[in-house]
């Protein structure tokens, strides 16, 4: 018969963490799909210019949203360290999410994933795909119980 456990997780803590492959960190590649998608969604809409006046400013819009997101592509990194993922901006943390407070996370669209959501304890996040996807699946499976269908 084991003891109890003198430092119990309490019920209202995310799943724990998993075991990884050698415990060695990881940077995800950027990818840069989504935000060219969505640059190149700009000209597309160009047809519209004579069915509506204000075409030009979702054009516009959809444009500099897409360079928005190109950049950001190139500025920010996911490392997924042993307790927490990671975002880095030109290799300076920015922010840092223990797995210990997720609740969930979910690819959306998995044969063409355009958005990350996850939950920790304090708040819901969804992000554009602006990283290699299938690694950041991988990761995420190796660090942290999937709660939804994938």
């Amino acid at each position: 018969m084991t003891p109890p456990d003198p430092n119990p997780t309490p019920a209202a803590a995310g799943p724990t963490p998993l075991p990884t492959e050698g415990g060695a960190d990881v940077t995800l590649e950027p990818r840069y799909g989504v935000p060219l998608g969505v640059t190149l969604l700009g000209p597309l809409l160009l047809p519209l210019q004579g069915l509506w006046d204000g075409s030009r400013w979702l054009i516009l819009a959809v444009v500099l949203f897409g360079g928005f997101l190109l950049l950001q592509a190139a500025l920010l990194r996911l490392r997924f360290e042993a307790e927490a993922l990671v975002v880095l901006r030109s290799g300076t943390e920015i922010r840092r999410f223990p797995y210990s407070d997720w609740i969930g996370w979910r690819l959306f669209w998995p044969k063409l994933p355009v958005l990350f959501y996850f939950r920790e304890q304090r708040s819901p996040h969804l992000l554009p795909m602006l990283f290699e996807a299938a690694e950041l699946q991988r990761q995420l499976e190796q660090r942290i119980p999937p709660t939804a269908p994938q």
